[in-house]
């Protein structure tokens, strides 16, 4: 038999890998689809590649490749029985068996016990040898197997490993010694023992002083005297405030240099008055005790809990399970998947995208976007329990069991993996803006797109800038793209402005005197106002006037040139403390299920209006004085506090400095939002320095963004030498890659995107060179870019008629969907979205899906509204 077996598997040992270091292997997931070895076909693993498949999708594989052998894997996963102690089969911890595979499913490992099958497969004949087999098998075939079996999955080598999987017990948690010193801690009013720090405060667990932290590349942080006291006392454990949950909390050990669980914590906290099981965080970050709450928080408002929310199955009702701080992924993927230009892009097109796929499909955008989609829209995940199940869940009150019945969802681990590559945000295991996670998400999908249907259209739209010199009166009128409205929240518009106002004077003193901070007040304001706030004129700082030749008050006003089939519109929910830690206004808005944003449309240069000289402003040269400590590169006025400042933070100091100058010395919190937009580029920590002279193209015609700010938008700007250089040495024309570098916004990686995806014109002379697409430019990152700000994707008037690709209609919209946030900033917290489904709500909360008794339409972040149809 053993003579059998390796003349039988002889052919295929040049294919046979054994996998090296760094090989990634897919054994718990299929590339195409959400099958695992968890699945009833299994799960197949091509021992050359190492890419899992399902049993759908191996054949295709197979004939693509034309490799033949494949390692089988099958889990069995059975209910114990009661009281069977023996003949179990043994387990590594958190449920593993001889696979190295975490369990697919949220139940209890310690009533369930796996048992996993493995085994060779020669295709196409389907001939299996079980395994092991090292007797009968080839020492090669043996070595491969053995190393696919015991291989590390291929998340862990992508990921980085996420803060709480790193956390062990701490090595003074047990023996800790704790002073006896009478010390108590208030539920709120905590300040820094050493200095006026009222946020990032950590409580030493030994003596019981409350000290801050350090600052951190997030903007968190404070003077370090945590660490301080530690050096000079050499106590080591302390817990993070207004972490304290009934769940846990924070800790930090000194000693150990990290974060550490302390199994204990319990007993240490109320050796200083803390009971943590009578704790919960507020909106405001204090403590304090359940029973001082009685207003209902936005967390169980947003998710409706205490509401008894019926489960829904089938198609477009299936569940993404969090990975951790992933459900800004889960509720924008959702929302996506819901519009039929989206399901008609990727799931419509299953067949030839799975087709003509890489030969690794896992790094493929197209790919992945269309396994998420027909996994989000197939149903095959969102099937109700069987009666049988029901039955005997129902007898045995196990309802936890139950629930796993009812909701189990995909996980989006390849997905998210793929699309969050190279990002130093989303690529981590941190909580992140939904909203930027959309506009990246944009991005990739016009990067991807090619030419094939872009299903982001459906989103852009163009708005006008009109821009008025408040001297002369006279005008400048200026087009930009853009994919989602930001709307202003005027709090000074709120209908309960006097019980706010009580309520901030009562904060103030609770937290003067030490005691508990009095009930939240949440402010309700009109969107009407909101609305109203949009549309008022803004002033334009350091507005340089072509007509006087001179800086003069300018204002500007924005109106939409064209109406998106989807509107996207954003609340501006959050604001920077003084440590500038992004925090939530606590606001409600009610915000219309239909609205008409017809009088809004722009109207273009009106017959009494006179328009401002196309000049652009001098450009001032440094003059070469020995006294001068700074280089004629760096002559451009840099508020230089501001810049340290943000250096403070992390970030590095000449990025600072550039992002500084490029928001036009407007103070810090402009210049963070332009660092957040501009970290990816490759030139962010390069020193600012601008040319020394504008071409005389530049000078002519070039002028829109020198009336917003002191620095031109990139746009306006002739590319960088250098990197028309290297586009150039590369073999592309210099005009092709002139017109590149401008339509991405200088960045190199884009432009040799768009220099592939754009063939040079025929010659045409200029006409040729003003044809610029808004479709290839990416979507604007900035936090501020709304239409009350600056864009960089300014589109001069010239370019109307070279015909963005916009899907211009009427300004009439039906809400369908919207995200809602709960927690304290952007950095933490929790993503549920809302989306109307055959006339019903549906609230989709990580991998539960019901529909919806009270969708809090008030306490929204992003809605999402379609355009009506004419008739």
């Amino acid at each position: 038999m053993a003579t059998d077996l390796g003349e039988l598997l002889v052919p295929y040992m040049p294919t046979i890998r054994v996998p090296k270091t760094g090989d990634r292997v897919f054994k718990s997931e299929c590339a195409f689809s959400y099958d695992s070895p968890e699945s009833e076909g299994g799960l197949y693993v091509c021992m050359n590649t190492f890419l899992g498949f399902g049993r759908e999708h191996v054949e295709r594989h197979y004939r693509k490749t034309g490799q033949s052998v494949y390692i089988h894997l099958k889990r069995h996963v059975k209910e114990k029985s009661t009281g069977a102690a023996g003949g179990a089969i043994t387990r590594r911890r958190n449920g593993k068996v001889f696979l190295d595979l975490e369990l697919n499913r949220d139940f209890n490992g310690d009533e369930y016990e796996c048992e996993d099958e493995a085994k060779l497969v020669i295709f196409p004949d389907h001939y299996e040898i079980p395994l092991p087999n090292i007797e009968e098998l080839p020492a090669l075939v043996t070595i491969s197997c053995d190393a696919v079996l015991n291989a590390v999955s291929a998340y862990k080598k992508q990921e980085p490993d996420s803060w709480e999987e790193d956390i062990q017990v701490s090595r003074h948690a047990r023996s800790l010694r704790q002073e006896d010193n009478g010390v108590r801690i208030p539920p709120s009013g905590w300040k820094c023992g050493k200095c006026e720090m009222r946020e990032n405060l950590w409580l030493n667990l030994t003596d019981g002083s409350v000290l801050c932290g350090k600052w951190f590349f997030d903007g968190s942080g404070g003077n370090g005297h945590a660490l301080d006291h530690y050096r000079e006392s050499n106590f080591p454990l302390a817990v993070k405030l207004d972490t304290i949950t009934p769940d846990g909390a924070d800790i930090y050990s000194f000693d150990e240099e990290e974060a550490v669980l302390d199994p204990h914590i319990s007993e240490h906290l109320s050796h200083f008055g803390i009971d943590m099981l009578q704790m919960q965080r507020t909106e405001n970050g204090h403590h304090t005790d359940n029973t001082a709450r009685p207003r209902v928080s936005e967390w169980e408002v947003i998710q409706e809990s205490g509401m008894k929310l019926k489960a829904v199955y089938g198609s477009g009702y299936t569940g993404i399970k969090n990975l951790g701080n992933s459900c800004y992924l889960g509720t924008v993927m959702q929302v996506l998947f819901s519009i039929p230009e989206f399901q008609r892009m990727y799931v419509g097109n299953l067949q030839r995208i799975f087709d003509y796929s890489p030969l690794d499909p896992t790094q493929d955008f197209a790919t992945q976007m269309a396994k998420l989609g027909h996994g989000l829209i197939s149903g095959q995940f969102s099937k109700p329990p069987m009666k049988s199940e029901l039955i005997e869940q129902v007898m045995k009150e196990d309802y936890k069991v139950l629930d796993w019945h009812q909701q189990r969802g995909i996980s989006p681990k390849m997905f998210k993996v793929m699309v969050t590559k190279g990002h130093p945000e989303f690529s981590s295991n941190r909580q992140q803006d939904a909203h930027e996670f959309f506009l990246h998400v944009i991005n990739l999908v016009q990067r991807n797109s090619g030419g094939s249907e872009n299903p982001s259209d459906v989103f852009r739209f163009l708005v006008e800038e009109r821009v008025q010199c408040c001297q002369t009166r006279r005008v400048r009128y200026n087009q930009r793209v853009d994919y989602l409205m930001q709307l202003p929240t005027p709090l000074e518009a709120a209908t309960n402005r006097e019980e706010l106002i009580a309520y901030e004077a009562k904060r103030k003193e609770a937290e003067e005197n030490m005691r508990a901070p009095p009930e939240p007040v949440r402010a309700r304001i009109p969107f009407t106002a909101c609305l109203q706030a949009f549309t008022e004129p803004e002033n334009v700082p350091d507005f340089w006037s072509s007509a006087l030749q001179a800086k003069s008050a300018g204002v500007k006003t924005s109106r939409f040139s064209s109406f998106p089939e989807y509107l996207v519109m954003q609340i501006k929910k959050f604001t920077f403390g003084v440590d500038w830690v992004p925090k939530k206004l606590d606001l409600a808005i009610d915000v219309p299920d239909f609205l008409d944003l017809n009088r809004l449309r722009a109207t273009g240069l009106q017959a009494a209006e006179e328009e401002l000289p196309d000049l652009s402003p001098p450009i001032v040269l440094a003059e070469d004085t020995r006294d001068n400590s700074m280089n004629s590169t760096d002559s451009p006025e840099v508020d230089e506090v501001a810049a340290m400042q943000l250096a403070e933070m992390g970030f590095p100091l000449e990025a600072c400095r550039k992002a500084v100058y490029y928001t036009g010395n407007m103070g810090p919190e402009m210049a963070f939002n332009w660092i957040v937009a501009h970290m990816e580029e490759p030139d962010f920590a390069e020193p600012l320095a601008l040319p020394s002279y504008m071409e005389p193209a530049a000078v002519a015609g070039e002028s829109s963004s020198g009336s917003f700010s002191l620095a031109a938008s990139p746009l306006d700007n002739q590319p960088p030498e250098e990197s028309i250089s290297i586009l150039t040495s590369m073999g592309f024309p210099r005009r092709h890659t002139t017109q590149a570098l401008k339509a991405t916004n200088n960045n190199l990686e884009r432009a040799l995107d768009w220099i592939f995806t754009h063939p040079e014109e025929e010659e045409g002379g200029e006409g040729s060179e003003a044809l610029w697409d808004p479709a290839d430019t990416a979507p604007n990152h900035n936090a501020l870019s709304n239409f009350n700000t600056n864009s960089d994707s300014t589109l001069s008037p010239e370019h109307d008629a070279s015909g963005p690709r916009v899907k211009d209609g009427p300004g009439r919209y039906e809400l369908f969907a919207f995200i809602s946030h709960m927690g304290a900033s952007t950095m933490s917290g929790h993503y549920v979205c809302h989306i109307k489904k055959e006339g019903r709500w549906v609230i989709f909360n990580d991998n539960k899906v019901c529909l919806s008794e009270r969708p809090p339409k008030d306490l929204g972040y992003i809605y999402f509204y379609r355009r009506l149809s004419v008739s």
